[in-house]
């Protein structure tokens, strides 16, 4: 009987000493070993990779922004503000989902077939409105334009890049929402367009949020 107890009370403590072990080696030294290495080689990721502009944080490259005018009385949906460059469209989960204009509750796709109806229909009005809003005195954009980053969204719906074909699209219109000439406007996209990763992976992208920055220091400066 005494050996019994014995044996399990030293098997008690060999657990509790092994879970003590464990429980700083994993839950403490292993974290903070991790969270110094990034810090020291990897800061500005290891912190969100946030983007300054005037001196303060004004977002993450990796998270997309909305640029909307406030809304007005009676709205439930903002219309966007067409001085800037415009991003995917922001319902990742669909129109009745809780991730709309960027929030970051949850990210994810619609999950909607190419021919749900509902999908159709939300596309070909997304694409009706990009060809309207970019419209401007002696440049129309014509349907077949539009690439598809224009109207459909990201898998996740926080998308901060759009397609250089899509940024394109709107330097006319950002050209002369802006008293700015094409040229300028067209240079900074493509100053701000970067290429495949490693030259092979991925597709030529423009981040919205850091060509938008580089818009309102050119307009300052004019």
């Amino acid at each position: 009987m005494n050996n019994s107890v014995s044996n399990t009370g030293r098997l008690l403590w060999a657990a509790l000493r092994a879970l003590l072990m464990l429980t700083l080696v994993t839950g403490v030294i292993y974290p903070l070993a991790v969270t110094g290495f990034a810090q020291v080689l990897f800061n500005d990721k290891a912190n969100g990779s946030q983007v300054e502009a005037d001196g303060k944080v004004v977002g993450s490259s990796l998270i997309g922004q909305a640029y909307d005018l406030p809304l007005k009385k009676g709205q439930e949906t903002p219309e966007p503000d067409l001085k800037w460059f415009q991003g995917r469209p922001q319902n990742g989960l669909g129109s009745n989902s809780v991730n709309t204009q960027y929030k970051l509750i949850l990210s994810g796709a619609t999950n909607r077939s190419a021919d749900n109806q509902d999908l159709i229909d939300w596309v070909t009005a997304a694409k009706a409105a990009v060809v309207k809003d970019n419209s401007v005195a002696g440049y129309t954009v014509e349907p077949a334009q539009v690439p598809a980053d224009a109207v459909t969204s990201s898998g996740s719906g926080l998308d901060p890049d759009i397609s250089p074909a899509y940024a394109d699209l709107q330097v006319h219109r950002v050209a002369e929402k802006n008293g700015l000439t094409v040229a300028q406007v067209q240079k900074l996209v493509d100053e701000h367009t970067t290429g495949r990763t490693l030259g092979f992976m991925g597709e030529p992208r423009v981040n919205v949020l850091e060509l938008n920055i580089a818009l309102k220091a050119l307009v300052d400066k004019d």
